[in-house]
């Protein structure tokens, strides 16, 4: 790992500001999609709340099924972000300030509980918007790759629970591994 972080640099990982639902909301979206369309689709569905600053559950679940599938939204996606909007209005899901005062587990537990985020999404919302930094998402196929040719003589891609138990080595800066992991994979 060493050799990893100096070929890599210095860790570039900080926290987003958004609240809790505009984050999830981005997540979805983004799910399964390439970038650039993911974008798009999120830039119109963004245009149909009268104020880009004021993004809301109670808002979005006022917008019609034809304008935001007309944005691009699959029927999943739509189907997700509005279960997402009742469990955020609801408290199921809470705002950003009271998510930061619980544990990792959970916060995955409230996140999972909406449809269409799992584990995945959940740690890379405690990773990328939260900024936790003991999170080893072990099911990450990129993480799993490159830990397998990091450490292993024949480079190939570990069971999630091969690098769990490896990753235990890390604690309590498990996402910062993760990080470097996710990187080499970039790195020359």
């Amino acid at each position: 790992m060493k050799r990893l972080i100096e070929r890599v640099g210095p860790l570039r990982l900080s926290p987003s500001p958004e609240d809790t639902f505009e984050a999830l909301l981005e997540s979805i979206v983004h799910q399964q999609l390439h970038t650039k369309v993911a974008a798009t689709i999120h830039g119109r569905v963004m245009a149909l709340f009268e104020d880009a600053a004021l993004v809301t559950p109670e808002l979005l679940l006022k917008i019609p099924d034809e304008l935001l599938r007309g944005a691009g939204l699959s029927r999943a996606k739509l189907a997700a972000m509005r279960d997402l909007a009742e469990k955020c209005r609801d408290g199921m899901v809470p705002r950003r300030a009271e998510l930061e005062k619980r544990t990792d587990e959970e916060i995955i537990a409230r996140l999972t509980a909406v449809r269409g985020i799992g584990v995945w999404t959940a740690q890379m919302f405690l990773i990328f918007r939260l900024g936790r930094p003991d999170v080893m998402p072990s099911g990450d196929f990129g993480v799993r790759k490159a830990f397998g040719l990091l450490y292993r003589k024949n480079g190939r891609v570990p069971p999630a629970s091969a690098l769990e138990k490896h990753a235990e080595i890390w604690a309590p800066y498990r996402t910062v591994a993760s990080w470097y992991l996710w990187r080499s994979l970039d790195a020359p």
